[in-house]
């Protein structure tokens, strides 16, 4: 089982959570890459029965922990499970989603099992990555890595020895080592204004937080065959859980929704985020915004598309006054069909949008919600 690529499947109430799904679904492509196999990681109480699951959208083998301790999380005890996987198995890679609970659990991983953590990335895939080094310390230094770690690297030594002007020969160390089917993680950095690509060279496992919502799940295929492996655990905990009250919180998780409409900047003020909403109950959808509709506090941050905000794929996307800046697209261009409506043509939304609306947002809102109400009507009494 080693050099796998390993997923943190987060389950609540013993349900497996959409982003595990998604995580498996991204595994796989990247399994593929490497000529490796797909590893669930399911940790829980009674959570057995929901292994095959994991299998099904794509997953070789699940590793199961199964504790009365892990029935609610718990940093340390799940800390445990997943450092005990790691240090039996010795995955190439390991995955969380950037959820809650995965970004409380993966840095505690990684701080117990000494690697690095890519946090809260938007893109995974496996490449090339070059490395210069130009001192023969440094060079001693990564050569005794790369055996170490059995790496499948391309040298190109420049290195070549100079004369001084007194005589004197000196060495000067130039090499070029191409680091061959490394994951390569990309994350937003500097609030969403520059995108950075990430490698993890010196440590194993690699490993990485991603924002749920971003990926795709396989459609499950319950033809598919697995291997479900039972771990045997004994977590600890430091802490004595003295209540656990469950959230109360009704309002959507707007990555679950089908349909969205989002505000910009261009409805104007925080009174006009109504006519979006009634856009959004006509169409039986829900609501989202922009980062500047957001930090304007027009409209809550859990509402908040784009590289600072939420991924989301709905069926359709219905953009309103929205630039379509890259920070906002890389949240929401996924989506299977977008709507724009801005009043300026050459804004970027344009050149993602399936259909493009140009005019005032403001003006185009009301009669749409009213077309889309009598079109509604019209057919309920057909």
């Amino acid at each position: 089982m080693n050099k796998n690529v390993f997923v943190f499947c987060e389950q609540r109430d013993g349900e497996i959570q959409k982003v595990a799904f998604e995580l498996v679904g991204k595994a796989r492509e990247l399994a593929d890459a490497l000529g490796q196999q797909v590893v669930a990681v399911l940790a829980g109480s009674g959570i057995e029965g929901k292994a095959a699951s994991l299998i099904a959208h794509g997953a070789d083998q699940v590793i199961v922990a199964d504790h009365p301790m892990l029935e609610e999380y718990s940093t340390k005890p799940y800390t445990d499970v997943v450092v005990q996987a790691i240090r039996t198995y010795s995955p190439e890679v390991v995955l969380f989603g950037a959820s809650s609970i995965g970004r409380d659990l993966a840095p505690s991983v990684s701080a117990t099992v000494h690697t690095g953590l890519t946090a809260d990335c938007t893109g995974l895939a496996i490449g090339d990555v070059e490395k210069s080094v130009t001192n023969a310390a440094d060079r001693a230094k990564v050569e005794a890595k790369i055996a170490e770690l059995g790496q499948d690297v391309t040298v190109e030594d420049n290195s070549k020895t100079m004369t001084t002007k007194d005589g004197k020969e000196i060495s000067v160390v130039n090499v070029k080592y191409t680091y061959h089917k490394q994951l390569r993680m990309t994350r937003p950095a500097f609030g969403g204004n520059i995108i950075a690509t990430i490698a993890c060279l010196q440590h194993r496992p690699q490993m990485a937080t991603v924002r749920p919502g971003v990926m795709q799940a396989l459609a499950a295929d319950d033809s598919r065959t697995g291997e479900i492996i039972r771990m045997e655990v004994n977590p600890t905990n430091n802490l004595e859980v003295l209540e656990t009250v469950k959230s109360t919180k009704t309002s959507k998780d707007i990555t679950e929704a089908k349909i969205l409409v989002s505000a910009g900047r261009g409805i104007g003020s925080a009174e006009k985020v109504s006519m979006v909403q009634d856009l959004a109950d006509a169409l039986g959808g829900d609501i989202s915004g922009s980062r500047a509709v957001v930090d304007a506090g027009w409209m809550e941050k859990d509402r908040q598309v784009g590289q600072t905000g939420k991924t989301v794929r709905p069926e359709l996307y219905v953009a309103c006054g929205i630039s379509g800046a890259i920070q906002h697209a890389a949240g929401m261009e996924g989506s299977e069909y977008i709507v724009a409506i801005n009043k300026e043509e050459t804004a970027p939304i344009f050149d993602i949008a399936d259909l493009g609306i140009i005019g005032d947002v403001n003006a185009i809102l009301p009669k749409l919600t009213e077309a889309i109400k009598k079109y509604k009507a019209a057919q309920a009494g057909k």
